[in-house]
């Protein structure tokens, strides 16, 4: 069939991957993240153990360690969720895998499951970052939220 009557997306809402509180990009603690080099974003200090995806589309990559994911949106942003700082020295220890490479998902469907205390006794920072890496092609929008709720929540707007 073709696609010529099929709209094209322009603009997509991003939702809070987790539950928690918001905690801007600037004042995480790793350079990487805080500068924006990885793209713009928002990261979470989370209370529970699943983080959801934060929009409609297609799961791109999840590393071998679990410890991120990354989506496409039906726009064509390309979100990562980072879940720590460090976490991929943990080798996938605390983490499962919900879904497949190339699933499509929609908005607060569960993605990796996480084994919040094990990690955390590890010494494990698990503030995670929703980033859109490929940001310099959009326009992002950061709200200004300080409680989310996983998968309800609008954190970032981002408009082709």
């Amino acid at each position: 069939m073709l696609n010529i009557f099929k709209k094209k997306v322009k603009k997509v809402s991003l939702v809070a991957p987790v539950k928690g509180e918001t905690v801007e990009l600037s004042q995480v603690p790793d350079k990487v993240f805080a500068s924006g080099m990885m793209g713009k974003g928002i990261a979470f200090n989370f209370e529970t153990s699943e983080i959801v995806a934060p929009c409609e589309g297609k799961i791109t990559m999840i590393p071998e360690s679990l410890h991120a994911f990354g989506i496409t949106a039906n726009n064509g942003a390309e979100i990562l969720i980072h879940i720590g700082l460090d976490t991929v020295n943990l080798k996938g220890e605390g983490f499962a895998k919900l879904v497949e490479v190339g699933s499509h998902v929609k908005a607060g469907e569960p993605i990796i499951k996480v084994d919040r205390e094990a990690i955390l006794a590890k010494g494990y920072n698990l503030v995670t970052m929703l980033l859109v890496t490929n940001s310099d092609d959009f326009t992002v929008e950061i709200k200004k939220i300080d409680k989310v709720e996983a998968g309800q929540s609008e954190v970032v707007t981002v408009e082709k």
